[in-house]
């Protein structure tokens, strides 16, 4: 594939670092997941479960970037963090901070490509609007009623 002058090598570093973030974020949700008790927990459990599956679905996306790109995808998770904080505020704190992480590597990735390889810079604008969505429906969830 011909990234039109585009750095490779910083395009597919991008691109792992996406993987890495976004299979920390299965490791994440699917931790949160298990954590969660009391009344509403079966459909935040559900929910919780969804973004680990979406997250999967992104990471497979950035790997099949890489190896479009004839390189080799990472073996490696992004960071992961227990903080012990297991109320649902606070797994939706957490979460919003790593997604943030997530749409700033997209973001970066964008600016890599934007001019230069059209179907990179599709990928990476769809992947944006995505985490957009997905960080002001966490916001959403985390304002008190009325407010």
């Amino acid at each position: 594939m011909d990234l039109n002058g585009a750095d490779k090598k910083a395009v597919v570093g991008t691109l792992n670092k996406i993987l890495e973030l976004e299979l920390a974020g299965v490791v994440r949700y699917t931790h949160y997941s298990l954590m969660v008790y009391g009344y509403n927990r079966i459909p935040i459990v559900s929910w919780l479960r969804e973004q680990a599956t979406e997250s999967l679905t992104h990471a497979q996306a950035a790997g099949e970037w890489i190896t479009t790109l004839d390189e080799h995808p990472s073996l490696a998770v992004g960071p992961l963090l227990e903080t012990h904080k297991h109320d649902i505020g606070s797994i939706l704190k957490e979460s919003l901070e790593a997604e943030q992480a997530g749409l700033q590597a997209y973001r970066d990735l964008l600016t890599l490509v934007d001019g230069k390889c059209v179907s990179l810079e599709e990928y990476a604008r769809e992947m944006i609007l995505a985490e957009e969505q997905h960080s002001s429906e966490v916001e959403k969830m985390l304002r008190q009623p009325g407010k």
